[in-house]
């Protein structure tokens, strides 16, 4: 049985599949440490995870003081490709990496769908964990 950063690994290998434009992806938690990992050999997940977190506090205070509602993407757009990271609503957010030829539309779909399966992921987690748990015990 797959473990969560293995079932996050494939959802993200899935999405690295999808578009040849994607060129990397990862989930990484709102505290900014790396959950799963699908970026090219070299590539520091620390200081990606950490930046990653930065750029989406960034984005939920600037959602928040112009009263934009909840924070749902933040881009960035270099001259060589974009990278977007986007609430997946279970306290961390998926990063997508892609070249500068994308589509973004389609690019947003894959990245929509694959957001749905991380948070159904986390929801089934956090279902199983809840079922496996003993009941409560009260004094008495």
């Amino acid at each position: 049985m797959l473990g969560l950063e293995g079932k996050l690994r494939g959802i993200l290998s899935r999405l690295n599949q999808a578009a040849p434009e994607i060129q990397a992806s990862a989930v990484v938690s709102m505290d900014g440490l790396m959950l799963a990992s699908a970026l090219p050999p070299g590539t520091n997940d620390d200081d990606i995870a950490a930046i990653a977190a930065t750029l989406l506090g960034l984005g939920d205070r600037t959602v928040q003081e112009f009263q934009h509602g909840r924070l749902q993407q933040v881009y960035v757009k270099g001259d060589r490709g974009y990278t977007i990271i986007t609430n997946t609503g279970q306290d961390n957010v998926l990063v997508v990496v892609t070249d500068e030829n994308v589509k973004l539309g389609i690019i947003f779909l894959h990245i929509k769908l694959a957001a749905k399966e991380i948070t159904h992921t986390f929801l089934h987690l956090l279902d199983a964990s809840d079922q496996s748990a003993s009941p409560p015990t009260y004094p008495g």
